[in-house]
């Protein structure tokens, strides 16, 4: 199992928003299984110059050798915040994950030179 650490931080703690952060972290097993420790932080930026709240999401993810990040995902919906950061750390463990199995594309051009 996935070792995740959820911090929420200037919102009323919802049970409801932590376990929906558990089950998307645990759904990035699909894309790499070798994740060693993934840290979620949702908290409301200090900003002066907007009303209403914006919720920021930061993720932190460990995986062999690196450390992959999402920070500064923003939105006034703290669902579609959370959404928005776990597809960008998808993108970013799926780029990981083709360069560790060496499934790295090969461009056009190199076939054209041959």
């Amino acid at each position: 199992m996935l070792p995740v650490q959820v911090t929420i931080r200037d919102i009323p703690n919802s049970q409801v928003l932590e376990t929906h952060i558990r089950d998307k972290s645990a759904k990035l097993q699909h894309y790499y299984d070798h994740i060693n420790s993934c840290r979620v932080v949702v908290e409301v930026p200090q900003k002066h110059k907007h009303q209403g709240k914006i919720f920021g999401v930061r993720i932190d993810l460990s995986v062999p050798g690196k450390e992959l990040v999402v920070n500064k995902k923003e939105n006034e919906d703290v669902y579609i915040a959370v959404r928005e950061a776990f597809h960008a750390i998808e993108r970013q463990l799926e780029k990981y994950a083709e360069r560790r199995r060496g499934d790295v594309k090969l461009h056009q051009e190199s076939f054209d030179q041959e």
